[in-house]
């Protein structure tokens, strides 16, 4: 029983850092294709080739250090299946957040996923199944504090810090991402990269970077071809990374809609929560 709610507890997890290393493997068949994003190409000159794009990343790595809350938006395919959702979360003081994603098994449905406390709220029309992290699941949950420190994938400045390891990286040029203008960077990042860059990095990245690769790993993905485009505030606008794998090829978007502003979480009403420790405990007595 208690091998199960690792399980459960860390599915629901998995679902809260959808867009760390997970979703970083993506398509790179067609680096031509548009994939639904916004960011079109403008009139203005490319950014001057005296301008080391490395400075943009080290520039917005920076800058993210000072979010403590941030709007996200995802969309594209993962695995066969299609990825659409929203999300607000505050990093700071503590680790909150609302997301509501498409179901992948029911179209037209959505799922709603809220993060309290070190507990998990996931369900939607007004179910919805309670998962104490911290009672459940202790190692799953620790991952909950790394986010708190920006660690984990939805920091814009992480996904910068991934593209940073290319030995590629150029400049593409100026580009408009919902009526912002942006210098768009990319460059493609082998795992082994990725690997060389984790070993200099702090305890808590290399620990989570180091998980990331194992997944990429797993799904046999290679190699990973990454785009940032990153405003004039050095923020990073969006974030698309593509790569083959044996599980089909992906190919996702991240969209930084709002950072700094108020986000504000709370836990659905009781009459609409079921507690999965205590469902669970009903039935071991059942039994």
């Amino acid at each position: 029983m208690s091998a199960y709610r690792r399980k459960t507890a860390g599915a629901a997890l998995a679902a809260v850092l959808l867009v760390g290393g997970a979703t970083a493997c993506e398509d790179a068949k067609d680096t031509k294709k548009d994939n639904g994003a916004s960011a079109a190409p403008s009139t203005a000159a490319p950014t001057p080739a005296a301008v080391a794009p490395a400075a943009f990343l080290e520039k917005t790595k920076k800058k993210s250090a000072e979010i403590t809350s941030l709007r996200y938006s995802m969309s594209g395919t993962a695995a066969g299946q299609n990825i659409s959702g929203e999300a607000s979360m505050r990093l700071k003081p503590t680790v909150a957040m609302s997301m509501t994603m498409a179901s992948p098994e029911t179209p037209g449905q959505n799922v709603e996923i809220r993060l309290l406390d070190g507990v998990l709220y996931i369900g939607g029309e007004g179910k919805f199944m309670k998962f104490d992290m911290k009672a459940m699941a202790p190692e799953e949950a620790k991952q909950l504090d790394a986010l708190g420190a920006g660690q984990q994938g939805e920091n814009p400045g992480d996904r910068a810090g991934d593209l940073s390891a290319a030995k590629d990286l150029k400049t593409v040029g100026e580009e408009t991402v919902d009526g912002q203008k942006t210098t768009h960077l990319t460059g493609t990042v082998t795992l082994d990269e990725l690997k060389a860059q984790s070993a200099a990095a702090t305890p808590e990245t290399k620990a989570r970077q180091e998980k990331n690769v194992k997944t990429l790993e797993a799904q046999g993905i290679k190699d990973l071809t990454m785009d940032i485009w990153i405003d004039e505030s050095d923020q990073t606008r969006q974030f698309r990374t593509r790569g083959n794998g044996s599980s089909g090829p992906m190919d996702v978007t991240i969209k930084f809609l709002d950072v700094n502003k108020p986000v504000e979480v709370a836990a659905p009403p009781a009459d609409q929560v079921v507690d999965l420790a205590e469902m669970m405990a009903g039935a071991g007595e059942g039994s």
